[in-house]
């Protein structure tokens, strides 16, 4: 399902119209997404639309190479020509994202090809602040909380919400700020079940509780 955003008059980037999220059903797809170049390119893209020739500027990299790569996130369906601007004889073409946010379908494809994995945000994001916390720049927290399953998905969705509305600050400075956010199982210790006041034994569950 597709929930689209509507920018026209609007302020917040990026510049174009766009889905809230896509699922990535296909293993390309997700294959696309594994190039670090390729999700530096979606990123800029969150800002607004641009052509390979901007893109190419701001990444330092050859035209060519930018090509290939904007090729490859189209072909995926994560980008795609938005507008257009001739410029003489020729005609630019401006990319942007096809949705805000992306995220990987656990079911396996029609063929039955086993999905790859996406890569780890929280090795990207680790690699990225290495000279932000040398600096004392680094603003973070981790937590560690007992919840259920559904707890944590709930969780999710409204972290999801706080990733879309970091996405659309408007824009301004010079410096790219990072945004890292996650929740997910871990092997942390937990204490015991509090005991009983009377019996000093834990309480039973309650569908094993006498009534």
């Amino acid at each position: 399902m597709l929930v689209y955003s509507h920018v026209a008059g609007n302020s917040t980037p990026p510049d174009y119209e766009l889905a809230d999220r896509i699922a990535l059903t296909r293993p390309s797809q997700v294959k696309a997404l594994g190039h670090p170049l390729r999700n530096t390119i979606l990123g800029l893209l969150h800002e607004r639309a641009a052509t390979v020739t901007e893109l190419a500027i701001a990444l330092g990299r050859p035209k060519s190479t930018v090509a290939h790569h904007v090729k490859v996130l189209a072909e995926a369906g994560l980008v795609q020509v938005v507008r257009t601007r001739r410029v003489r004889a020729i005609e630019e073409r401006f990319y942007g994202r096809t949705a805000r946010m992306f995220y990987v379908s656990v079911e396996r494809s029609a063929d039955g090809e086993e999905m790859p994995r996406d890569f780890n945000d929280f090795e990207v994001a680790a690699r990225e602040s290495s000279e932000a916390f040398r600096d004392g720049k680094l603003w973070g927290f981790i937590r560690h909380a007992r919840i259920s399953e559904a707890q944590a998905s709930d969780f999710w969705e409204r972290m999801a919400e706080l990733v879309a509305e970091f996405d659309q600050l408007p824009r301004s400075g010079d410096t790219m700020y990072g945004f890292a956010v996650g929740v997910y199982p871990t092997d942390q210790p937990t204490l015991p079940a509090v005991m009983s006041s009377r019996s000093g034994k834990p309480p039973l569950p309650r569908s094993r509780r006498a009534l």
